[in-house]
């Protein structure tokens, strides 16, 4: 497995997103022990990039995680994200970014990670009522206790990221990145590059999409996010199948499989780039982390740096108007 830096923070160029262990999609939480093998096989295979959050279950993620590392803490980059939880009062669904919720968030996700640091500790979504500059100066302090070796920012737009990284150095941004999200492109890398950070999509699959294996949403349980989709509901689902089936054709060409293509053409965008597909099943993380090796052509990344944008906004309205503030 290749690595690469986000600023100074060296990873695998392909990580593991553990969310879909435990939380938001068909299957979560039903099979932990098919989760920790994949985890331990990813660490087997060179995968030392792992990302969580405390909302994820919510807790039950990070636990899951702690579990699995025991004894391999050592083995592996922890990130994990606060601020979806309010642990001040302000209530369900609130965001909390104040300094007084971050360290209580931190205090949990230390115990249920069963370690005494967290590498990468992000902020999962901006908070509208808390200054960055102050959740900055709390990371800042945390950093300085030896509690979080590094901060990062998770859907922040280009101000937000410059506001925070003039009071902490920022090490990484997480934004969802794909072959049919590419907002980011003209937005957030021209400013992670100019300030050297690093940049983590998340979602490199396009939730499972990419891959070809989804051809209905009758496939999602009740309990599947995606179900609130557009880009998953009706017209948009049917729509979005034709580019799907672009990115098989692709794969088809090169003797690959369509989420190998998806992930190759990822790290073809450059140094500094460390996508985290998310899985749950250990055939699944191989395949993933397979794409590490894969070479596309000139032909083959231009055919896909064409292709149309996908139908459908990739959240609900809710989750879009807490993207890239």
């Amino acid at each position: 497995m290749r690595h690469t830096t986000l600023k100074d923070l060296d990873v695998s160029r392909i990580g593991l997103g553990a969310m879909g262990m435990s939380f938001g999609y068909t299957g979560a939480g039903s099979d932990d022990a098919e989760s920790v093998r994949t985890i331990h096989r990813a660490l087997d295979l060179g995968v030392t990039f792992l990302d969580t959050a405390e909302v994820y279950g919510p807790y039950a993620n990070e636990e899951l995680v702690g579990k699995a590392l025991k004894g391999r803490r050592d083995q592996v980059v922890v990130a994990t994200k606060f601020g979806m939880i309010s642990h001040t009062g302000r209530g369900p669904g609130s965001l909390d970014s104040s300094p007084a919720s971050v360290r209580t968030a931190v205090e949990g996700s230390l115990r249920r990670l069963d370690t005494d640091y967290i590498d990468l500790y992000y902020q999962h979504r901006v908070d509208p009522d808390t200054p960055i500059e102050d959740t900055a100066g709390a990371l800042a302090e945390l950093v300085e206790e030896g509690k979080v070796r590094h901060i990062g920012l998770s859907e922040a737009g280009p101000e937000t990221i410059r506001r925070a990284h003039a009071v902490h150095p920022v090490t990484a941004v997480q934004s969802e990145y794909s072959l049919w999200t590419r907002d980011v492109d003209q937005r957030v890398l021209p400013v992670l590059r100019e300030l050297g950070i690093g940049f983590v999509p998340y979602s490199p699959l396009g939730h499972g999409f990419l891959t070809g294996a989804i051809r209905s949403p009758e496939e999602f349980d009740d309990t599947d996010w995606r179900r609130t989709s557009p880009r998953f509901m009706g017209e948009n689902f049917r729509r979005n199948l034709a580019l799907a089936d672009e990115v098989r054709a692709v794969a088809a060409a090169a003797g690959v499989t369509p989420a190998q293509v998806a992930l190759a053409w990822l790290l073809a965008k450059g140094e500094h780039i460390a996508p985290i597909p998310g899985t749950k099943r250990v055939s699944r993380l191989e395949e993933n982390v397979a794409a590490d090796s894969v070479r596309l052509t000139a032909d083959q990344l231009a055919k896909l740096d064409n292709l149309p944008p996908a139908a459908g906004d990739d959240h609900n309205e809710e989750q879009m108007r807490m993207i890239q503030r």
